[in-house]
């Protein structure tokens, strides 16, 4: 591959029968509509406490409450965790959700293929914090990290949806700053464009399994609530400069409504001289990676894993012991 430029894999093959199953059930019972008037904050609360009951976070998962500057954050580490390699990892949520066991466990798998630690920032939700409060705290958290001597070079920036919106902001900003960059960063189903505008809005607004137009309209009111913001790069980074970013990697479902974000995101990046990888998996839902029992969800961080290892020199994890892996 050349130093710059776009690469698109078009992942080949059939879909798993899980993941079919799990599309059906989405269908059946996650793509309800949200509200305009939906009490988000009690909604918030619900969800949190689902996550809590039903995704208990693994014995050999550690995760530590800590302050980066004022914005609460928790490492998350694994037995084979080596201190100097660090995932920046930015969860998604309409900006308004959070899911703390069902993202720290995502990030943890990838630790532990990484052979890393992960830094999760809790950054302010909508409605209470709308922009700019969450690009603010992940960009102090981002430079907490640098000031404690996390080497950029080690540091990789992993968001999902809102999380990738986070991620391109967060880089626009230190390229600005004139700030470190990482070694790479990777989208996952990235949010970028508040407009709303990407061709897959229309083409898939029948087929995605999970995510509803009407709902992003209701989530972005919360979020940005002047339209005057919707071309603002801090708010919709699709239409910041890409000039001097790091490598980046996008995974995308076929079938997503938001599958031309990573895209746009993919060509624009191009065009500035980015070295970018796009995946686009067949009919996959949004964020599948973080479903572990997905075989698509296993291939799709081997793959992650592959394009890290060979942007920041990491060698590959030796396979951990039975015992662990059996817990």
């Amino acid at each position: 591959m050349a130093a710059s430029g776009r690469n698109i894999h078009v992942i080949e093959g059939p879909r798993s029968w899980h993941n079919r199953a799990l599309n059906a059930l989405m269908r059946l019972m996650l793509r309800s509509p949200l509200r305009y008037d939906a009490d988000i904050v009690a909604l918030r609360r619900r969800y949190e406490q689902i996550d809590a009951r039903h995704f208990q976070i693994e014995s050999w998962v550690t995760r530590e409450r800590v302050s980066c500057d004022g914005v609460a954050a928790d490492w998350i580490s694994v037995p084979e965790s080596r201190p100097e390699r660090v995932l920046f990892y930015l969860h998604g949520g309409s900006f308004a959700f959070r899911y703390p066991n069902t993202h720290a466990r995502f990030a943890a798998r990838l630790c532990r293929q990484l052979q890393a630690r992960a830094l999760m920032p809790d950054y302010r939700l909508a409605p209470e914090h709308p922009y700019p409060a969450a690009p603010d705290d992940c960009a102090t958290a981002y430079r907490w990290l640098l000031a404690k001597g996390v080497d950029p070079r080690q540091l990789v920036l992993v968001g999902d949806s809102a999380g990738g919106n986070l991620v391109l902001v967060t880089v626009q900003r230190a390229v600005r700053a004139q700030t470190a960059m990482p070694a790479c960063a990777v989208l996952l189903s990235p949010a970028v464009d508040c407009t709303l505008s990407s061709p897959s809005m229309a083409d898939n607004v029948d087929v995605d399994p999970l995510m509803r137009l009407s709902n992003l309209l209701v989530v972005r009111h919360h979020y940005a609530p002047s339209p005057t913001l919707y071309h603002d790069p801090d708010v919709s980074p699709l239409f910041g400069d890409f000039t001097g970013f790091p490598p980046l990697l996008l995974q995308t479902g076929s079938t997503e409504i938001l599958r031309d974000e990573a895209v746009r995101v993919a060509e624009k990046a191009s065009a500035a001289g980015v070295d970018v990888e796009l995946e686009i998996w067949p009919e996959t839902p949004h964020v599948f990676q973080i479903v572990p029992f997905l075989p698509e969800s296993a291939q799709a961080a081997e793959r992650i894993a592959g394009f890290v290892r060979a942007r920041t020199g990491w060698d590959r994890v030796t396979p951990a012991p039975a015992e662990t892996t059996a817990r």
